[in-house]
């Protein structure tokens, strides 16, 4: 394992402090956006509701907001916002945005259901999107809206080649994992995270451990937040005191104290999730391995998309390897950590994934 240079911890990431308000896309900030570029103007207006960790995640929230912002220069819409600093915040948000005349509106994080299936059956005239989550009914059963689409991700198959890379890479034979809260969407990466790992123990005949989840069990690390930095802090220096050199945390924001304990430690890599890291949290460059992505970003834009063509319809969106809707991020300064071999090695097992040579199973697939 390479030493990494030790350099002063970056202030924590700043959150905007709007509460249950709606903005229009010419307020300016992180909650507006430019004048629309070269797009002729189109009578349709998409909006998004934050999840309560806010635009500036560097996470699922902030890949949403920018898929919003590029479909408004592309197409020409007028863009609508609405940030949540709390649970309470949901529904208000989601009714202002009905007030405000949206013909779209797209939910971030599943905890954004309820409110957005409300809304969809007491506006059937209005499409809604539900990123990261599917609907369900009262008994956990999947739940059509002829107006609602979910916008998922089969993660688990990036997460395995991060698992894969992992292990690859570990110098103490233990890596490590843990969420913000047990659901579907974080467990999806922490199963395919371990199947990585598992496989390349059985190619390679090692034994690497992940400490934080057991796949078989549904059972592991979750901090119950995914605002409070310090939990994440906390858990990730459980793990780099019980040996692990590799650490990818499933838990928006509160990876940023994951991320914080290994910049301190200064002897472990950090993988991300939802985006790229590297260009998310640039003062942790120096130690991301890679990061499991989400294409977030497209998914709204090419729901909006749908909308302005009168084509929108409920078949979910669901991101794969093969669509390009995940992937692993580049290696950017971990380049040289990687060796070619390995690299080699999951290129190999990404197209052995796409073609269905190999197939990542996980009871938490879209």
């Amino acid at each position: 394992m390479r030493n990494f240079k030790k350099f002063a911890a970056i202030a924590a990431a700043s959150m905007l402090a709007l509460s249950a308000c709606s903005s229009d896309s010419d307020d300016g900030g992180n909650g507006g956006t430019d004048d629309g570029g070269d797009a002729a103007s189109t009578d349709y207006k998409a909006c998004i509701v934050s999840d309560a960790g806010g635009w500036d995640d560097r996470s699922f929230n902030e890949s949403a907001y920018n898929g919003l912002m590029a479909a408004e220069d592309a197409l020409g819409i007028e863009a609508g916002t609405a940030e949540s600093s709390s649970d309470a915040d949901f529904a208000p948000n989601v009714e202002s945005m009905v007030a405000d005349g949206c013909d779209m509106i797209i939910g971030v994080g599943f905890l954004l259901e309820q409110p957005l299936e409300d809304a969809a059956n007491a506006n059937p005239d209005l499409a809604f999107g539900l990123v990261d989550a599917t609907f369900t009914d009262a008994d956990s059963n999947p739940l059509e809206l002829e107006n609602a689409r979910p916008l998922v991700f089969n993660t688990a198959e990036a997460a395995f080649l991060a698992g894969y890379l992992a292990a690859g890479v570990s110098e103490t034979g233990t890596v490590a994992t843990f969420g913000g809260m047990q659901i579907p969407s974080v467990a999806i990466f922490m199963d395919g995270f371990v199947d990585g790992v598992d496989y390349y123990n059985e190619q390679k005949g090692t034994d690497v451990q992940v400490l934080g989840w057991d796949k078989e069990g549904q059972t592991g690390a979750f901090t119950n937040s995914f605002d409070d930095q310090t939990l994440g802090k906390q858990q990730a220096q459980q793990f780099l005191d019980q040996g692990a050199d590799v650490i990818m945390p499933v838990a928006g924001p509160v990876g940023l104290g994951a991320a914080a304990a290994i910049q301190e430690t200064g002897d472990a890599y950090f993988i991300g999730v939802d985006s790229d890291w590297y260009e998310t949290a640039p003062d942790y460059g120096e130690f991301i391995l890679t990061s499991v992505m989400k294409e977030i970003s497209a998914s709204v834009q090419d729901t909006i998309q749908l909308g302005v063509d009168g084509s929108f319809s409920s078949e979910p969106y669901i991101g794969t390897l093969e669509n390009g809707g995940v992937g692993l991020a580049p290696y950017h300064d971990m380049d040289s950590a990687v060796s070619d071999e390995l690299k080699s090695e999951i290129e190999e097992i990404t197209e052995q994934i796409k073609s269905g040579e190999i197939v990542v199973e996980t009871p938490n697939a879209p």
